[in-house]
């Protein structure tokens, strides 16, 4: 029981962060895009981010928790299938580009537009958009590799 607790969890966490970048990509950025003055899409953008960056970090803890405790559940990486040490590598990989974003790239976009610099802002923002898209896309990876390496 223990372990189908960790699973759930890793499972909402991971569906939370991926699809929550799908959402803000495909969805909440091109909407902010067609309807808002930059200004107001700036901001609007900035905040957005902001609230869906206190649930990733939560969701990022909640991986690594989950998925280490389900590795020592299951006796350690010796015991463990290809697919779970591709998994924490892509992982480790995908909270390295999001700290990244985080700490620098969304930092300056929240100063350009508290500083009202739109340029500067869209010029960070459109960087935030790319950095999502290839974590995105390595979640994607992930999502494949624990469904479809299973039967490898």
């Amino acid at each position: 029981m223990p372990y189908a607790i960790l699973l759930f969890l890793h499972l909402v966490a991971a569906a939370f962060w991926v699809g929550g970048m799908a959402t803000m990509h495909f969805a909440v950025r091109p909407a902010a895009v067609a309807t808002l003055e930059p200004p107001l899409r700036l901001r609007t953008m900035a905040a957005a981010l902001r609230r869906f960056f206190v649930g990733v970090d939560a969701s990022v803890t909640l991986l690594f928790v989950s998925g280490v405790s389900m590795i020592l559940l299951a006796g350690g990486f010796r015991s463990v299938h290809w697919r779970i040490e591709a998994m924490m590598s892509i992982a480790i990989v995908m909270t390295g580009i999001y700290v990244y974003i985080r700490a620098s790239v969304f930092k300056a976009l929240r100063r350009a537009v508290e500083e009202s610099a739109w340029p500067v802002a869209a010029a960070r923002l459109n960087t935030v958009r790319k950095l999502v898209s290839l974590n995105l896309a390595l979640g994607v990876v992930v999502f494949a590799v624990a469904t479809i390496g299973r039967a490898g």
